[in-house]
This record gives structure tokens, sequence and C-alpha cells, in this order.
């Protein structure tokens, strides 16, 4: 019982491998088999450790019972998570709409701002496509003397390299603004879809309480898990708590009283 509690249980929520639940379900035999033997093996009635073996066998039922109901249950505990999921995702929705239209709008205002300079730039090069330039060159004769000769020439405009650039910003952050109106169309499914992936037990375990205090059959359901996981638990504890005394108390005592005797 306690091992395929342990496989699923790891299985699951922990989405582990299969020799990681096999791993987990062997670590839950050990640790049940290691806390009856104590209690099977205490020649003495101890009342701390049946108190103790008490709280766990409580908790053990509940994670026994949660984890076999969540199995039985488990179509009606996903058509209660898509209830949940749809108030969830109308209350995440509006914040990250809001975020991705902010993003839009940014982008939509550089995308203006660059075909304004654009523009600009194309206005100032219809008017000026040529600019001139001033070389001065210094010509030194056999005599040592000196002289400057000037030379203008017209060279094209070198604002016509910035186009270019211009033009490669303005088409990247069209398309960003294309796919983030994509993904504002995908909004609210990929918000579905990543809430449907990190389901995790605390979810699960608020959607198995309200069908629970909203069905009375499936209280009975889990009643009826509890009540059987518990006295499964608490078998031992109890078929020990009214044991006479037996061969191997008596021994045990016989062996404690030489021991002493011997010291």
């Amino acid at each position: 019982m306690w091992a395929f509690t342990g496989y699923q249980f790891i299985n699951h929520y922990f989405e582990g491998k299969w020799y990681h639940c096999v791993i987990g379900s062997a670590i839950m035999i050990i640790m049940i088999i290691q806390i009856e033997r104590q209690i099977i093996l205490s020649s003495k009635k101890e009342i701390l450790l049946h108190g103790f073996r008490f709280i766990m066998a409580l908790a053990m039922a509940v994670i026994g019972s949660v984890i076999i109901d969540q199995i039985i249950f488990q179509k009606d505990i996903d058509r209660g998570k898509m209830m949940t999921m749809d108030s969830e995702v109308d209350r995440i929705l509006p914040g990250k709409a809001k975020e991705l239209n902010n993003q839009i709008t940014d982008r939509k205002l550089s995308i203006s701002s660059k075909e304004n300079e654009r523009r600009e730039i194309a206005e100032d090069l219809a008017k000026h496509p040529f600019i001139w330039m001033v070389k001065v060159d210094e010509l030194i004769d056999s005599l040592g003397n000196k002289t400057k000769n000037i030379i203008r020439e017209q060279v094209p405009n070198p604002k016509s390299s910035w186009i270019a650039p211009i033009d490669r910003d303005i088409e990247m952050l069209r398309n960003e603004v294309n796919t983030k109106d994509s993904l504002s169309l995908q909004l609210r499914p990929q918000i579905e879809a990543d809430l449907k992936a990190n389901v995790g037990f605390l979810d699960e375990l608020k959607v198995m309480v309200s069908l629970l205090q909203e069905s009375k059959v499936a209280f009975i359901a889990w009643s009826v898990w509890f009540i059987f996981l518990l006295c499964l638990e608490l078998f031992i504890v109890v078929s020990k708590w009214g044991e006479i005394e037996t061969d191997y108390d008596k021994r045990m005592t016989q062996q404690m009283e030489l021991h002493f005797r011997r010291i």
C-alpha cells in the first residue's frame, strides 16, 4: 500500500523518472518497517512511542487518502481545476495584457521617432544631394616658398549612409510589434497552459477540499479511505497495546536482568 503511495506521490508531484519513483517507494517501505519494528520489538508500553506513532498514523492516513483519492477523482479534480483556473486567468490576464500593450506602445513610438528622423534626412538629401568640400594643398617650390592651393569639390551628402541603419531599426521594431500583437492574441491560452504546467500539491489539495465540501458522496468516499488507512496504520499499535507478556518479552527481561547483574 505505501509502496504504491510513495510511487504515485513522486510520479505525480515531482514528475520523477521511474527509478526516482522506485526509490521513493523503497524509502516509504523502509520508513514504515523501521517504525513498526520499533513498536513490535518494544518490551514495554512506551506511551511516547505510541503517541508519536498515532500522530504519524494520522499524517500518513491523510497523505495516503489524498493521493489515492486524487487518482480516483482525477477527472473531477481536473474539472474543478478548470473552474478555478478560469478565475485565476481572469486575475492574471489584465496585468499581463497591460504590460504587453505598454511594450507595443513603446515600440510604435520608437517607430514613429525613427520614421520622422528618416523623413528629415530624406528631405535634406533631396535639397542637398551634394555638398561642397574644401581641400587645401600646400606646395613648396625649389626655393622653399610655400604656396597654398585651395580646391573646392562636390561630394555626395554623407547623410545618405544613415538611411540604411534607420531602415533596419524600423524593420526590427515592426517585427517586434507584429510578434507582440500575435502574443496578445494568444495571451489567454498561454496563461492557461502555464497554469496547467505548474499545478502543485497545494493547488490540487485546495480543489480536493472544495470538492469534499460540495459533494457528500466525495466526502464519504474520502472518509472511507481515510478510516481504512488510519486503522491500517494503528493496527500494530492497538494490537501491541493490549498484548500480554510474550516469550520474547520474557527473554528480553531476562537478558536485561542478566546484563545488570554482570555490571
